[in-house]
């Protein structure tokens, strides 16, 4: 990596969902600018539709960049790398990002970064600022989002441990689930929360899946149906507000109690491996105040400090994108234009680092 090219700003693309977002960073990690388009057309459909984000995607990207990098004040042939998430998500948008990120590499000759989406949510916390004196590794995280549940020792950049995730549904999926058993709509998570505020969370007798089994994986699928046996109740329509409410927030606390055992297990394991440090929570779903606060009193107990991104960050950016790619060039790594993006990516995967 020439040194020209280290001292220039990066820019990266978020595509691996229903989030359309890019980022300018300059190298030391400051946001020079950035940008994020939460797609609307999926809410009629009660989920995102690969085919209508991808295209959604190619519509907006070309003018986000030019955005972001006018904002920056920032000319393509100024940019030090290029970068985007190349898995795991949606191959379709995947495709959009990554194939849009090589072509301006290629214009301008200039590196390209694979991003794996998962690093980006990992590295997140190291971003200078957010935390103070910085986040050395290692560390734990817990990755909360729609698609993933799983708890990770991050020992470095592009050196992870996998530790235990969901054996079923992920907890993001979960929230939308009942979500939808309630009446709420699309994304559920957010509305199943502001509901709950107005509920008795000791109502209705919930299971706590895994509750106290060694290791840290997790299920949310039995305590979804246990909430759709509970609905079911009563009759089609005739759900009263408060008994609606009084769900939701039984609901999500037996989530909380569920991710506060699970992670209280993660960090025997984590402690076993290293001497405890942070608990990083990670993903949209960490963006609930239920489940923080819960997190937060579990990770003291455990002897282990506490950390979540601001909640721009927890949900899928390009600020992360484009920090994760610093990250790896600093190592001196960088990918060639015949990167295939792909769909599943797990951390572990032993092309995380390059071949030495």
């Amino acid at each position: 990596m020439r040194t020209e090219r280290m001292a220039a700003p990066v820019l990266g693309l978020e595509t691996s969902c229903d989030e359309t977002a890019a980022a300018v960073l300059a190298p030391d990690g400051t946001v020079l600018a950035e940008a994020v388009l939460s797609q609307p057309g999926h809410a009629a459909y009660g989920g995102v539709v690969p085919e209508i984000a991808a295209r959604a995607h190619l519509a907006h990207l070309p003018a986000m960049v030019s955005d972001v990098l006018a904002r920056a004040g920032i000319a393509p042939a100024g940019l030090g790398a290029v970068a985007a998430s190349s898995g795991p998500g949606l191959i379709g948008g995947l495709i959009v990002g990554s194939g849009f990120a090589k072509g301006m590499a290629l214009a301008q000759r200039l590196p390209f970064v694979a991003v794996n989406h998962l690093e980006a949510h990992a590295l997140t916390p190291r971003l200078p600022g957010l935390v103070k004196d910085g986040l050395e590794f290692p560390y734990l995280l817990l990755l909360v989002s729609g698609g993933h549940c799983q708890c990770i020792a991050v020992e470095g950049v592009g050196r992870y441990r996998r530790l235990g995730g969901t054996i079923d549904d992920a907890v993001g999926e979960a929230f939308d689930k009942v979500g939808k058993l309630l009446g709420l709509g699309w994304p559920g998570g957010p509305a199943l929360e502001r509901l709950a505020l107005g509920g008795d969370p000791a109502r209705f007798a919930l299971p706590r899946p895994l509750l106290g089994r060694a290791g840290c994986d997790f299920s949310f699928s039995g305590l979804k149906t246990a909430v759709a046996h509970v609905v079911a109740q009563y009759p089609a329509g005739a759900l009263p507000a408060q008994d609606a409410a009084d769900i939701a927030a039984s609901f999500q606390r037996a989530v909380a109690d569920t991710l506060a055992d699970r992670a209280a297990h993660a960090m025997a394991m984590f402690a076993a491996l290293h001497r405890p440090s942070s608990l990083v929570v990670a993903g949209g779903v960490a963006a609930n105040a239920t489940l923080r606060a819960a997190l937060e009193r579990t990770a003291g107990k455990s002897g282990f400090g506490f950390i979540a991104p601001p909640l721009r960050l927890c949900t899928d950016n390009a600020v992360m994108v484009a920090w994760a790619a610093i990250e790896r060039l600093r190592l001196g790594w960088a990918d060639g234009l015949d990167h295939a993006p792909r769909p599943r990516w797990s951390l572990d995967s032993a092309d995380m680092r390059p071949a030495p």
